[in-house]
């Protein structure tokens, strides 16, 4: 489905549930949720920052439908617990499961057998894109990279020597890293990629990588971080060596808007964590309804779920110095409900 189709079909739902309301019939709509109805946001690292916001998003988009909501997941980087977390959702029986999977291949026949089952699946800022799931909502993280590049050659000069950590297996961070070095290599040649280690997310691992670096390159002008652990640990090595390196990453945790804050690290450019989990559990609840349009195309001879949106851009903020105190995520959940 084409955005402006999404769009449409959204300001259908909101015209459907305004009249509905009016009339005193907002049960009638079809835009609302049987009673007890239950939708799950399943994630890995579940004590994440990132997924507060995502979360209330969620919630948000559910309650102006009448709609349960469950927040789901493994404390854990362990590919293995996410998907027995998941399994263990299937079993409550839900409508449907927003998720992010920590990757892709291993989530294709657990989110292939819950579409069997009945339980619809939509995959938001990592994806599973050879699975069935019906929808797909992040950052453009092609932009993202695009951005992260441009901005670093302004900052340093296009001649500079650039180092990038990584996530390895995590389709949206390996897309911003290898987007990253690409359009340097295709636009800016004389940059100069002198260290790329994987850290995981693991903000210890990227202390000790970006030391070794900083050691190995002391012309090192600037680091792409795709995610905000990573970025805690890089800074903190910079700091220590008193080192004159620029640091732009991806997502934000309370660390990094500190840094941010303190000028220590440049910028950081974040999904609109909101968005995605509000146009998360759209995706998912049209998912369920796939009978309340007849769309001009073969879905009934071939038999796919006719809700399929491929991708839903959500948007990204950038982070910095000026701007930083909206990010702050106590200010954010101060009066609203964290379950």
């Amino acid at each position: 489905m084409s955005r402006i189709g999404l769009a449409g079909l959204l300001a259908a739902a909101t015209v459907s549930f305004g009249l509905a309301s009016s009339s005193g019939a907002a049960a009638e709509s079809k835009f609302q949720c049987e009673p007890g109805e239950t939708f799950v946001m399943n994630v890995m690292v579940s004590a994440h920052p990132y997924w507060v916001p995502v979360y209330q998003g969620f919630k948000q988009a559910a309650a102006a439908m009448g709609c349960e909501t469950a927040f789901s997941g493994t404390p854990d980087y362990d590919i293995t617990k996410q998907i027995a977390s998941f399994e263990q959702d299937l079993i409550k029986k839900p409508s449907g499961i927003l998720l992010h999977p920590m990757q892709s291949d291993p989530f294709i026949e657990p989110i292939d057998r819950a579409i069997a089952d009945g339980v619809q699946v939509v995959t938001f800022a990592a994806d599973s894109p050879n699975s069935k799931r019906t929808a797909y909502i992040t950052s453009d993280n092609l932009a993202e990279a695009k951005f992260a590049a441009e901005e670093i050659v302004k900052q340093v000069g296009d001649s500079a020597e650039y180092a990038v950590l990584e996530n390895p297996g995590q389709s949206n961070h390996d897309l911003r890293v290898t987007a990253l070095i690409d359009y340097f290599e295709q636009n800016y040649p004389n940059m100069k990629l002198v260290g790329r280690q994987a850290t995981n997310q693991d903000s210890n691992a990227a202390y000790r990588a970006t030391a070794s670096i900083l050691q190995a390159n002391p012309n090192l002008k600037a680091m792409w971080i795709p995610e905000a652990g990573s970025a805690e640990g890089a800074v903190a090595a910079v700091l220590e060596a008193d080192a004159d390196v620029l640091i732009m990453h991806a997502d934000v945790t309370p660390t990094t808007l500190e840094h941010i804050k303190a000028g220590n690290i440049h910028m950081s450019l974040n999904p609109n964590q909101g968005v995605q989990g509000f146009m998360g559990f759209i995706a998912t609840f049209l998912a369920t309804r796939p009978e309340m349009f007849d769309p001009f195309n073969d879905y009934k001879v071939s038999g796919y779920n006719p809700m399929q949106i491929p991708f839903i851009d959500n948007g990204f903020a950038v982070i910095t110095k000026e701007n930083a105190d909206s990010f702050d995520l106590n200010t954010y959940m101060e009066g609203r409900d964290p379950s």
